[in-house]
């Protein structure tokens, strides 16, 4: 598979807000109240939330490139960028999608592999994630690469309580 990657800055400000929006309203829509999700979604992947989150200098985003045609993006937070703290050195897989017309191509596998490079390469105790307790696909396809359950915390997409599962995978 001829993939590659790419650091986002803010020239790729407005692909990047286009590619999180549309991924986002693809995987979650149908399962959220509109009004509350359409809230969501405006506030979320605004334009001046992106940018602040490029700029933050403990947030990485990365676009994900088969044969040269943007197919989806990740984001990794370091440090206080993290939605949650642990007394040990850490990174969060904050996002991480593929563009549904090249999912379950074994696109999301690769990208997770380049996740791997980067942690290593930072030294960390663990990579984790939070993932929405009802996207089972997205549980199962972390457990198929070690990633263990072991808290929750709560999300929200406007008045609506969510919870996800937080899973790790060990590194040291």
């Amino acid at each position: 598979m001829n993939l590659s990657f790419k650091k986002c800055s803010l020239k790729n400000l407005k692909k990047l807000v286009e590619i999180s929006k549309t991924t986002f309203i693809n995987a979650f829509e149908k399962a959220n109240n509109p009004k509350d999700f359409s809230n969501y979604i405006n506030v979320a992947f605004s334009e001046s939330k992106i940018r602040s989150e490029l700029l933050n200098e403990n947030s990485d985003f990365y676009f994900t490139y088969l044969n040269n045609k943007l197919v989806g993006y990740f984001k990794l937070n370091k440090n206080e960028a993290q939605t949650e703290t642990f007394n040990t050195k850490t990174i969060e897989l904050e996002r991480i999608y593929v563009i549904e017309q090249f999912q379950h191509q074994g696109i999301g596998k690769y990208m997770l592999f380049e996740i791997f490079k980067i942690v290593k390469s930072n030294n960390v105790s663990f990579l984790w994630l939070g993932v929405w307790e009802k996207n089972r696909a997205a549980i199962k396809f972390y457990q198929r690469y070690d990633f263990k359950k072991f808290d929750t915390h709560f999300y929200y997409i406007g008045n609506d309580k969510q919870t996800d599962w937080l899973m790790k995978l060990d590194f040291i």
